[in-house]
């Protein structure tokens, strides 16, 4: 007799390779076209919205319409989470032949992680912010010091807003390259929007893989202490 929530279904989804790269490929938190996920699915069109019927009816996608349009995107921050933990469980996974190319790097130096930080840089964040006292690690959790309210505050991000939303504060997210944790929930995506807006980093087109510009590298050195070799 089953106890407790039925994984199965959602592991089924999850096992077809078509569907996994339609999720991976949506992981950066942008909304995708059927002929957008077609072509990093590898499938047919028609093949293709099959699976987008199958996921958007686990609820694993959410379906937007503008106009004549259709687009698809993550239906939550949890399924980002789940498919990071999968990651990470994935690379602990048999041994393949399968070389390390410059996107591999990419991605392990800087990438999204839905609408946060993750990678390198990401890890690196939350290790100033906490070895500063800044935030403090609770559980799966962190909380915001006095020192870091101040702190956060200078740097642009507007907590008081960030409170109001219906999402966790912010979560500690175990980074599926580094093994260690990057900061999730409501602050981690307003962190990742103000290097954003600061031009501190740029996305790749294609790829989750982010690119930290030269104000960048000087900003996160200046003002964190950062620096991510390139």
């Amino acid at each position: 007799m089953s106890e407790g929530p039925y994984i199965a279904e959602t592991g089924a989804l999850l096992g077809d390779p078509a569907r996994a790269n339609i999720l991976t490929a949506l992981l950066d938190g942008k909304a995708r076209t059927a002929t957008e996920l077609a072509y990093v699915a590898g499938v047919s069109p028609q093949t293709t919205s099959a699976h987008l019927a199958k996921l958007t009816e686990g609820r694993l996608l959410a379906l937007e319409k503008q106009g004549r349009h259709r687009y698809y995107r993550l239906a939550g921050t949890e399924v980002a989470e789940l498919l990071e933990a999968l990651a990470r469980v994935a690379v602990k996974g048999p041994k393949r032949h399968r070389p390390t190319g410059p996107r591999d790097q990419a991605m392990r130096r800087a990438r999204t992680c839905y609408d946060h930080l993750a990678g390198r840089l990401g890890v690196a964040l939350a290790d100033t912010l906490t070895e500063r006292g800044h935030l403090l690690v609770e559980g799966k959790n962190f909380a915001l010091a006095a020192t870091g309210e101040a702190f956060l505050g200078e740097f642009g991000v507007d907590l008081a807003a960030l409170r109001q939303r219906r999402r966790a504060f912010a979560r500690s997210c175990l980074d599926w390259s580094e093994r260690r944790p990057h900061v999730a929930g409501a602050l981690g995506a307003a962190l990742a929007e103000r290097c954003f807006e600061l031009g501190w980093v740029a996305r790749v087109a294609d790829s989750r893989s982010l690119r930290i510009t030269q104000d960048g590298h000087r900003g996160l050195a200046k003002t964190f202490d950062v620096k991510v070799d390139a």
